[in-house]
């Protein structure tokens, strides 16, 4: 027995005037999605739990049985794993944004989502001087987005993010959260390294011509990396994720998955669904569990277009086709946070969910979406529970008890 787990990023919705007070999942014409939920067992499924936005790490680790509150310990770590960067004992990774600046306020947090790739080079470059023995590491990755580290001794992630998460706002001065050296030590690194990447980056070649110019950084989810028994040991199972997010492929890798990028993968709204379809059944040949993730419709929450957000899921729905004939496979469907394109943000809405294969049994709703599974049989669990529903059903289980 087998197990594919796709995760639609921040596919749950609210009801969108848009679309008439449907959800997007409402709106969207899914026959496949539906010939699951007709085939499988459905539900709601709180994430962490009820009411409380989701970050996507914490969210993933939760989907994937490891509590957050055990192993969580910031997103930049997640963040360097899956940009490739192999973490010391003692960094600190933060996890970063390329952003616009006008007369010293934000007005862009994603510099019109630009690649991020043709300003690494420069912000490698960049010394730290106000902190003795502190290095930088920098690894763009997907889009706006890339990875700092820094490494040196008696460093701290205790510090607060650069990055308002508004634009409007001015760039913060990262403070120490703990009274320690070690705590004021990295923020001031923090501070120097943001003051000298908007000088580096002003005058960037890339940026001229540009209405929305990389001209300044933004940090935020300072943490170090707490190692955590892996899915093999943990369940017995040989993992794979298959995801284009430095995020994602990191948190797979810190639960011990091997990782795959498909070809054309882009991470984006325009992504390349068949070549998902393709690498995820090749790798179910040679695994016990594949996890899948699809960036798509967050990014279409985030950005409050609803339209094409049920585009996106329709897309989805046709990559899901290529998996119905699968044998001996336990296909499980779900996001791992709402992003509703009202909030343009995460939200503690649950999340809907489908399990379909082999010994699953089946409820009476033949349609997927927020509002039909809650009828389902699942009813409404949380994220914690994902993973051990999924051992039993593969008949990897043990028994509590005598």
């Amino acid at each position: 027995m087998k197990c594919l787990l796709i995760i639609a990023d921040g596919a749950g919705d609210r009801p969108c005037k848009e679309l008439k007070g449907r959800t997007p999942f409402q709106a969207a014409k899914t026959p496949n999605l539906d010939s699951l939920a007709s085939r499988g067992i459905t539900g709601l499924m709180d994430v962490i739990s009820p009411g409380l936005p989701p970050g996507s790490d914490t969210a993933h680790l939760a989907l994937f049985g490891y509590d957050p509150k055990i192993y969580y310990s910031g997103r930049g770590p997640f963040e360097a794993l899956g940009a490739g960067v192999k973490l010391k004992e003692g960094d600190i990774a933060l996890r970063g944004n390329i952003a616009t600046v006008k007369n010293g306020i934000i007005i862009d947090r994603r510099a019109g989502r630009r690649d991020s790739k043709p300003f690494e080079k420069v912000l490698k470059n960049i010394k730290i001087t106000s902190v003795r023995g502190v290095k930088p590491i920098v690894r763009a990755t997907v889009e706006h987005r890339f990875v700092l580290i820094l490494r040196g001794k008696e460093l701290s992630p205790n510090v607060t993010d650069t990055d308002p998460h508004k634009t409007g706002k001015s760039i913060l001065a990262s403070k120490p959260l703990k009274d320690s050296d070690a705590a004021r030590r990295t923020a001031l690194a923090i501070n120097e390294f943001t003051n000298k990447a908007m000088s580096v980056l002003k005058g960037h070649p890339k940026n001229k011509g540009s209405r929305l110019k990389a001209n300044a950084v933004l940090l935020r989810g300072a943490g170090s990396f707490l190692p955590m028994p892996s899915m093999r040991k943990r369940y017995g199972l040989r993992a794979t994720g298959i995801a284009k997010g430095a995020l994602y492929s990191g948190v797979a890798r810190a639960v011990g998955m091997k990782t795959v990028i498909p070809t054309g993968a882009t991470g984006g709204i325009n992504e390349n669904y068949a070549s998902f379809a393709r690498t995820a059944l090749k790798t179910l040949k040679k695994n016990d569990f594949v996890f899948v993730h699809i960036k798509g419709p967050d990014i279409a929450g985030h950005d409050g277009n609803p339209l094409e957000k049920v585009k996106i899921i329709e897309e989805i729905d046709s990559m899901i086709k290529e998996f119905m004939r699968l044998r001996n496979t336990l296909i499980v469907f779900t996001c791992d946070h709402s992003t509703p394109c009202s909030r343009m943000d995460h939200s503690g809405d649950p999340v809907p969910l489908v399990m379909a294969g082999p010994g699953v049994r089946p409820d009476d709703v033949v349609s997927f979406d927020e509002v039909s599974v809650s009828r389902g049989g699942l009813n409404r669990i949380n994220g914690l529970s994902l993973m051990p529903i999924i051992i039993d059903l593969m008949d990897k289980s043990k028994k509590y008890g005598a």
